[in-house]
């Protein structure tokens, strides 16, 4: 579906930066490496969007239906989204939309993160619950996840690949890279320490499950930012980021939302959190949108609501 409809719709030439029109089905043997290769590169972010979906309605979705709305996330919800914001990144004269009013996105916080967290957020409001998780005598039941190991093996790896995703977008490796991927590892890892703290001293328990979306939650929340925040800004970045997870996890259980691995938490509510952070912290400087602290800040609050629209509505 990216490869035949969405590519050209995030990276063909711009109609008024709303939508592309060009680029659909290419025949990448007949075309240069470089292009290729950034095809490559996207397809896995879009990947990372429409898989995010897959966690948070699990056990309570047919196949059929789960890959029907593959097709719409990978065709048309994220290409749309991604051409407002990262139009221009190939070659292309001109930005989407929302980045000629100043939105900042480096590597996806909201564009792919919170696009996955909000159409998964519409889903399992139509799906409801899985069966006992809420009602009865006990109020809220917990189901133990299977196997933790495997869940831990499958958290680093999604560790290492996010050094790629951060650090690749440059699309270049020079002298900026270190310090993303510096800013990518403190993110996480203070994320990681934060969720699980504030889950201990909640519950007064280690929950391994916390430590592992505490990591995830802060690498989401620094990716929009990492290019343009401080080592301490990314610490403090992660750290928030780890206690959204945490605090948006009880809220949604709260609610009877039944999000099956967190990735609500995570993906949307950490995403918001480092897109309005890169407002917040980023050097304007390295930013280079021309906007005030307090205008940086406004953009980056309208593309949080935009996207938020768009994504839940579709």
């Amino acid at each position: 579906a990216f490869w035949a409809i969405g590519f050209g719709l995030m990276f063909g030439i711009s109609y008024q930066g709303w939508v592309g029109l060009d680029l659909f089905a290419l025949d990448f043997s007949a075309t240069n490496s470089s292009l290729a290769m950034f095809f490559l590169f996207q397809v896995m972010f879009c990947v990372t969007s429409v898989t995010i979906l897959s966690g948070i309605v699990a056990e309570r979705m047919k196949f059929g239906a789960y890959l029907f709305v593959a097709l719409v996330v990978a065709g048309i919800l994220y290409p749309v989204a991604g051409h407002w914001s990262w139009y221009g990144r190939w070659e292309a004269a001109g930005s989407g939309w929302l980045a000629q009013l100043g939105f900042v996105d480096f590597a996806g916080s909201t564009v792919v993160h919170s696009i996955g967290g909000w159409a998964g957020l519409a889903l399992v409001l139509i799906v409801g619950p899985r069966l006992g998780r809420f009602g009865g005598e006990s109020g809220i039941r917990a189901f133990s996840p299977s196997n933790m190991a495997t869940a831990s093996v499958g958290a680093i790896v999604m560790f290492i690949g996010w050094l790629g995703f951060n650090g690749g977008n440059t699309l270049a490796l020079d002298d900026s890279v270190p310090a993303i991927l510096i800013n990518t590892v403190v993110g996480g890892c203070i994320g990681a320490i934060s969720a699980g703290g504030l889950s201990y001293a909640v519950n007064q328990r280690l929950d391994a499950d916390q430590f592992i979306n505490g990591a995830l939650g802060g690498l989401v929340a620094v990716t929009a930012n990492c290019f343009a925040v401080s080592t301490g800004s990314a610490a403090l970045i992660g750290l928030v980021g780890g206690m959204i997870v945490v605090f948006l996890g009880r809220i949604l259980e709260a609610l009877q939302i039944d999000d099956a691995v967190g990735a609500i938490p995570v993906h949307l509510g950490a995403g918001i959190w480092g897109t309005l952070a890169t407002g917040l912290y980023g050097d304007l400087e390295t930013l280079g949108t021309g906007l005030s602290r307090l205008e940086q800040l406004a953009v980056q609050g309208l593309g949080v609501v935009v996207y938020g629209i768009w994504a839940c509505g579709l």
